[in-house]
């Protein structure tokens, strides 16, 4: 009997510790609990008092709330079209796009015939004849640079250089067709005179070195 007593004691107390611990557990979520529920009342009446002002507002402004559509839908669906007069006037609407068309279609219709020749493009004169009319139009010889430079002014498609333009310089000054002078270190090239002897021999490519490296300086 003496160790039943003990065994029903100590069952006891554990109950009783346990049933005390539950209960603090239950009154801290209760509390947790009744401040949220408190929490969420004041933003109810937050919410509510702020309702109570726009919808006062509201009347003060005289603004009337759009009529909603999900409302009007089905009033409207209610309400079917005659099928039989939209078709009929369908009909007669697509007849007549159909006779108006027809004409449209014979008034765009082109007369047959030869198509229009292309245009031949046009020839531009060489490089040779475009400096031999620069250097003709000139009054003082001019040198590689200033005929490079007019040129190139004068036809910008055509990428005229100073290497090219020095050569044909030099071709045309082998040929008779251009007279090479020069004034100190430079050298300079001028049109032909009329009536002077025509070189039959091209010029050296020692002369043309040296024109080169002169023009260079």
């Amino acid at each position: 009997m003496p160790e039943n007593t003990t065994t029903s004691t100590e069952l006891t107390s554990q109950y009783a510790a346990q049933v005390t611990s539950d209960l603090e557990r239950n009154l801290k979520e209760q509390e947790r609990i009744s401040g949220e529920i408190a929490t969420l009342q004041e933003q109810l009446a937050t919410l509510q008092h702020d309702h109570t002002v726009l919808t006062n507002m509201q009347q003060a402004l005289g603004i009337t709330l759009r009529p909603d559509k999900s409302t009007t839908a089905p009033e409207q669906a209610a309400v079917p079209a005659p099928r039989k007069k939209a078709a009929t006037r369908s009909s007669g609407t697509a007849r007549a796009k159909k006779s108006s068309a027809a004409p449209s279609r014979t008034r765009t219709r082109k007369p047959a015939g030869k198509a229009p020749a292309a245009a031949t493009p046009t020839t531009q004169p060489s490089l040779v004849e475009l400096i031999r009319q620069h250097l003709a139009g000139q009054s003082e010889p001019r040198s590689t640079a200033e005929v490079a430079t007019a040129l190139g002014q004068a036809h910008p498609d055509r990428g005229i250089k100073n290497t090219v333009v020095r050569t044909t310089l030099e071709n045309l000054v082998a040929r008779g067709q251009a007279q090479r002078t020069r004034q100190g270190n430079s050298v300079y090239y001028v049109a032909p005179e009329t009536g002077a002897p025509t070189p039959s021999a091209p010029a050296s490519s020692q002369q043309q070195e040296e024109a080169q490296s002169e023009e260079a300086q």
